[in-house]
């Protein structure tokens, strides 16, 4: 869902993207012009930084340090020691791992040596290091700083289930996990409800097994900690965040050096500043999920994926060089080669594609016939790109398409009658001229395509041409560019 909000804000900005592998991992934009992304994570997001929020306890130095309101807490080395830590702080404690994520070994509002040794223990499963807190009384709430900027603001809600008079807590979890929003591995907007070591301990602790049959109306809470990932739900609560809570979590994001980072926040009320009542910032997150934003359990979805792409992409930017595609029967690679030259002598850095090779500012990086999509999608992955000059011939469209999804220029030299006919279903010129008018088809509305005057399959195709048209002609006394002129149409010679 992260990704998928990013993708969607970057094609309705007009912006190329491409997977670059099987995971989360997405170009947006060409050439120089590229950024990257990891779900919520950024070419630009600080490794230092990310470094510095996994470890909660230094997390929390940094924030406190600079005027952040943190819980009291430190890290400890066993289980007597994180209940004496506890007893130090006085009142109710979290225990939680000092490396980790998604709420894994987290124990909150504990009071009894009973509960901060299990919570130890737990912890203890998802790291060797631990950090016994303070605990904050109020509301779980995440908010997500994208750019030194506020994008949305949600109230978690732990994982619960409210009995019916009829049903074991087992069942009532198998029955929310059957909505269609559950699902594992942050695929869907909710993830599904696990009665594993930490939810029985918690169970456990109210007098509950999964067998207890709750009161109708009862609530019967499964996890202490609200994350998503571990069966939370989201209510969005943007508009209610107080100025000042706003404030201190920009600040927290950049303490720790985050482009996006995800805050969160223990508060009675959202809407009061966190010294008025005492409320902190207990986490800060990179590459903070963002599904609890797109889509909450209650209230307003939030376009966080806009966000992300406007701070990449500031307005104007849309992420593209320059691309001319060559096509045709004969001297395409001449072509190509020419209009390399051109674009070379203007001073851009030219990744060029042809039937020789692929060339990045004239040094050729692969030879053989480099005319197909593949050494197209090459030359518009490299960050040293600033135009790209392709030679597109039929086999490769045929065999995978194009390897861009628009040009500024579709340059089209001529259909010879014998073109490659007899293979791959195509039997006739007029067949190999759709081949070749792909180019054409996806020239910019601001692009042109160049097509030969004097071949009536290429100047058929200029019909269906979004931007303009140049005709071009071997002399004056061509008949059919001579006709282009009557009609007051641009021609070259």
């Amino acid at each position: 869902p992260s990704t998928k909000s990013i993708v969607r804000a970057a094609v309705a900005r007009d912006i190329p993207w491409r997977r670059l592998n099987e995971g989360s991992l997405i170009q947006l934009g060409q050439g120089a012009k590229q950024r990257r992304i990891i779900a919520a994570q950024t070419d630009r997001t600080a490794a230092v930084a990310e470094e510095i929020a996994q470890d909660k306890e230094l997390t929390r130095e940094f924030l406190a340090a600079a005027g952040v309101p943190v819980p009291e807490g430190r890290p400890v080395t066993d289980a007597d020691d994180a209940w004496e830590a506890a007893e130090d702080i006085g009142g109710p404690v979290v225990v939680k791992p000092q490396f980790g994520n998604q709420g894994r070994g987290v124990a909150v509002n504990l009071t009894t040596r009973e509960q901060v040794v299990a919570a130890y223990v737990a912890a203890r499963d998802e790291s060797r290091h631990i950090v016994v807190e303070k605990f904050a009384p109020g509301g779980d709430y995440r908010l997500l700083i994208v750019g030194g900027k506020l994008a949305a603001a949600s109230h978690r809600i732990p994982a619960q289930v409210r009995g019916d008079g009829v049903s074991t807590i087992a069942q009532l979890v198998e029955e929310v996990n059957r909505d269609p929003r559950r699902g594992d591995d942050h695929a869907l907007s909710l993830s599904k409800i696990k009665l594993d070591a930490v939810a029985l301990n918690v169970l456990n602790e109210h007098g509950y097994t999964p067998e207890t049959v709750p009161a109708v109306g009862e609530v019967v809470i499964i996890r202490r900690n609200a994350n998503l990932s571990t069966g939370g739900t989201a209510e969005d609560v943007t508009d209610f965040v107080h100025p000042e809570v706003t404030a201190r979590a920009i600040e927290a994001a950049r303490v720790i050096g985050l482009d996006i980072a995800g805050i969160d926040v223990v508060a009675r009320d959202i809407g009061r500043s966190l010294e008025e009542q005492g409320g902190v910032i207990v986490e800060v997150n990179a590459a903070p999920g963002l599904r609890m934003h797109i889509e909450p359990s209650a209230g307003k979805p939030r376009h966080v994926g806009d966000a992300i792409v406007e701070m990449m992409f500031p307005e104007g930017q849309i992420g593209r060089i320059p691309v001319a595609a060559i096509t045709g029967t004969n001297g395409k690679t001449t072509t190509t080669r020419l209009l390399g030259h051109i674009v070379a002598g203007s001073g851009l850095n030219l990744g060029m594609t042809c039937t020789d090779g692929i060339y990045i500012g004239g040094r050729r990086i692969d030879n053989g016939d480099c005319s197909g999509p593949k050494s197209a999608r090459n030359v518009l992955a490299n960050p040293s790109v600033e135009a790209a000059v392709l030679e597109t011939a039929r086999g490769g469209i045929l065999r995978e398409g194009l390897g861009f999804d628009k040009c500024d220029v579709a340059i089209v030299t001529n259909i010879a009658e014998g073109d490659h006919l007899g293979s791959a279903g195509i039997d006739t010129p007029e067949q190999v001229a759709k081949v070749k008018r792909t180019i054409v088809d996806v020239v910019q509305p601001t692009g042109y395509a160049v097509l030969k005057a004097g071949d009536p399959l290429c100047v058929a195709m200029a019909e269906k041409c979004p931007g303009s048209v140049i005709y071009f002609a071997m002399s004056e006394t061509d008949p059919v560019a001579a006709e282009h002129l009557k009609q007051g149409k641009r021609a070259v010679f």
